[in-house]
């Protein structure tokens, strides 16, 4: 049974009585399915709600554990939405779970509106507590607001607003595309919530930069608009390298040098199928007393060294600790080969007398022979080398650490600011030699459009590359705090989300799963941070009872009881997934049934069968 407080009506304080009684499932982790029996009061007068229904009261015990007309219990939701959204776990996984630790059986579909529903009111109460979350970060002297946006495959936007200072993630919207027109709102709505920050780090987009320059040209408040030091130095290491690095790419994939040299493993290890346990002791032992003899053993030992010499030049990929244009893959792969050319001949001086041997060698040699050629290899390496020395120059001035992560030692404010100041002479010192480096005229035209890339890129960046030093207002204890140089916070956020969506789904690509992904699955993040958790709801614990408190203050707001329509309502705001929004994107995920459908393909077939020759406009080429 679940008693209903028989106290006076809320409306005209007079007495109340019994109208109803109802019966309905509810199924809680804390009391399993069970059948709540629920008593409904009604004004005796009657009374009217200002919507012109009778006055009610429910039971508050079970609006306590469950929502009005659910089956459902709120610790049951948010034991679903923690799994799904804080452990990343799949629906299968939740429903075993349930069933062996509690005894509950549920559908997918089930755990899927569950956990919709949990992020539905997380984000409720994420704006509901965005006072006391203000209050907080008003007490730290403000927050730098990192603004990015990811996505996978080109759809599935999803941008975020994040406070550094505390790890926060403040706002996430879905976005057809990052265009400065729908980024701006989503800064407007983070700086009502939650105050002006004390600066801006984003990356060096046109489209985020011209929104938050928008933004502080509004707040007219001299708010500094950082830019991210990693993305300024991968901006030039990109323009620096991609052209030449994309040539080597494309040689080798003319000569077909990786297919060949494969073919070559694939087959000398056929050859040896069955040998080449016993053989790889003896490979080994020949490299130990190889000393400058330069003589291939006979036989199959010989055989799985050239197999060996081919399989080391395709591992290429040992040699490149980090992507693009901090690695360079194709010239790793280049400088192999060319190496391994040169020890050929080193071993074709000395030809081997076993036949098969000799021709195995002969044959890898042949693969090889393009990477020794002046033109076309040897040339654009050799270029793209001098580009990637100018880059590793940059790199050093700005100490940029791709491996940068929770390991290093963390600065304090006195030592951050030291660090930047460094970083700036260095940086001032490379400017000026490269100005004095850079050739007037005659042949050296390529080094002269690398060093002016460089001095154009810090030009009209620079500026934005400093100023990170933010003074702290007496009541947050004065002081000065350094904002972090780089957008690295929320780039391994957003890293750790796909990483975890991928272990949930089993996918590499997540394009489906981003398009259905809810913007407010990045709020989930939040509850990983005690102290945003603790002004939340006090607790993980205490999710379930804010939430029923959250439905219960809607419900007093909404007499009419429209609630879903208003929860509707609210996260289509909040979440930015207008549909006027999404149709600016050129194949959002609505219009996929529509133009997929054989409906429209047969329709498009006879419009372009309908006219003869005879009705072909003047002056076309028939």
């Amino acid at each position: 049974m679940a008693p209903t407080d028989d106290g006076p009506c809320e409306y005209c304080g007079g007495p109340t009585k019994v109208q109803k009684t109802l019966e309905r499932r509810v199924v809680t982790l804390e009391h399993g399915e069970f059948h709540a029996h629920e008593t409904v009061r009604v004004c005796a007068r009657p009374c009217l709600q200002p919507s012109g229904k009778l006055a009610t009261r429910r039971s508050a015990e079970l609006a306590a554990k469950v929502p009005p007309g659910a089956v459902f219990g709120y610790d049951l939701e948010v034991h679903i939405g923690v799994a799904r959204f804080l452990r990343h776990r799949q629906r299968e996984e939740i429903r075993a779970d349930l069933m062996s630790k509690h005894g509950l059986s549920l559908s997918s579909g089930e755990v899927s509106v569950l956990a919709a529903r949990f992020l539905e009111h997380l984000e409720q109460l994420h704006r509901l507590r965005a006072p006391q979350l203000r209050q907080a970060l008003e007490l730290d002297g403000g927050y730098p607001m990192h603004v990015d946006a990811t996505g996978e495959d080109g759809r599935g936007t999803l941008f975020a607003t994040y406070a550094g200072s505390r790890r926060w993630v403040l706002g996430s919207w879905k976005i057809a595309t990052e265009r400065a027109e729908l980024i701006l709102p989503c800064l407007r709505e983070t700086v009502a919530l939650f105050g002006a920050p004390m600066a801006i780090m984003r990356d060096l987009g046109k489209a985020v930069s011209l929104a938050a320059s928008a933004l502080v040209e509004q707040l007219e408040l001299p708010i500094p608009i950082l830019g991210c030091h990693f993305h300024f130095l991968r901006d030039v290491g990109v323009g620096l390298l991609a052209e030449g690095h994309d040539e080597l790419r494309g040689l080798f994939r003319r000569f077909g040098l990786r297919p060949a040299l494969r073919t070559l493993a694939r087959d000398l290890g056929r050859h040896l199928k069955g040998q080449l346990a016993d053989l790889r002791g003896q490979m080994a032992q020949w490299a130990e007393t190889e000393t400058g003899n330069y003589m291939l053993p006979e036989g199959p030992q010989g055989l799985a060294i050239v197999r060996a010499f081919a399989q080391w030049a395709i591992d290429y990929n040992s040699d490149v600790e980090h992507g693009f244009p901090f690695g360079l893959p194709y010239l790793a792969f280049f400088q192999r080969c060319h190496r391994l050319r040169r020890a050929v001949d080193a071993y074709l001086r000395r030809t081997p007398g076993d036949a098969q041997v000799r021709s195995a060698l002969l044959r890898l040699a042949r693969i090889l022979d393009p990477v020794v050629a002046e033109i076309p290899f040897a040339f654009i390496a050799r270029r793209l080398s001098a580009r990637a020395l100018l880059f590793d120059r940059l790199r050093d001035a700005l100490r940029i650490r791709i491996d940068a992560g929770p390991a290093l030692p963390v600065l304090s404010a006195d030592q951050a600011a030291k660090e930047l100041q460094d970083i700036k002479e260095a940086l001032d010192a490379l400017t000026k030699s490269l100005r004095v480096e850079r050739p007037q005229r005659g042949p050296a035209e390529d080094t002269r459009k690398g060093i002016d890339l460089i001095l154009d890129h810090l030009d009209r960046h620079g500026d934005s590359l400093w100023g990170h030093e933010i003074p702290l207002p007496p009541e947050a204890g004065g002081g000065v705090r350094v904002v972090d140089r780089t957008n690295q916070i929320l780039e391994s956020f957003w890293h750790q989300l796909k990483h975890r969506e991928r272990r949930r789904s089993g996918r590499k690509v997540l394009t489906y799963d981003f398009e259905g992904l809810p913007a407010s699955a990045a709020l989930a993040a939040n509850l990983q941070k005690d102290d945003y958790v603790e002004i939340l709801s006090g607790g993980l614990d205490g999710l379930p009872s804010a939430f029923a408190n959250l439905d219960r203050s809607h419900a007093q707001q909404d007499p009419a009881g429209d609630q879903a329509e208003a929860k509707l309502e609210h996260t289509n705001v909040s979440s930015g997934s207008d549909p006027e929004e999404f149709a600016t994107a050129s194949f959002p995920r609505g219009d996929r049934r529509f133009v997929r459908a054989s409906d429209l393909s047969e329709t498009i077939g006879t419009a372009a069968r309908s006219r003869s020759p005879r009705q072909t406009p003047r002056g076309s080429r028939r």
